[in-house]
């Protein structure tokens, strides 16, 4: 082959190639548009992070918890309807990709998945 095709967005595996009109990642299955790899490059690589009804967030938001939540070594739960103001988005272990701090808790990380925007 003499064109150089980009790696996977997925898994970044060097070993893409084209079917038809699309990119495929044989490592992962991923399979891609040409077109949409140019145009998402340019956009740059931030993570756009979304709340369980769709909205975006941001640094310095304030969310409510949708659900409660057990916390380990403690006897309750965060309970559904808590704020959280200020949070911040973070690249976090296992999905949790926020960073703040609840009242009466303390410090902790929380999935986007069990809050909203308030």
């Amino acid at each position: 082959m003499t064109e150089n095709l980009p790696p996977c967005p997925r898994c970044s595996s060097a070993y893409t190639y084209e079917m038809g009109a699309l990119l495929v990642c044989p490592e992962c299955g991923h399979e891609w548009s040409a077109s949409a790899d140019s145009a998402s490059g340019a956009a740059g690589g931030e993570k756009v992070i979304k709340d369980a009804v769709g909205n975006v967030l941001a640094d310095g938001d304030t969310v409510t918890v949708v659900r409660t939540l057990k916390v380990k070594g403690s006897p309750s739960g965060i309970k559904a309807g808590t704020k959280v103001r200020n949070i911040r988005l973070v690249d976090g272990v296992d999905g949790h990709d926020i960073d703040c701090k609840v009242d009466g808790f303390g410090p902790m990380q929380l999935k986007s998945s069990v809050v909203k925007k308030a």
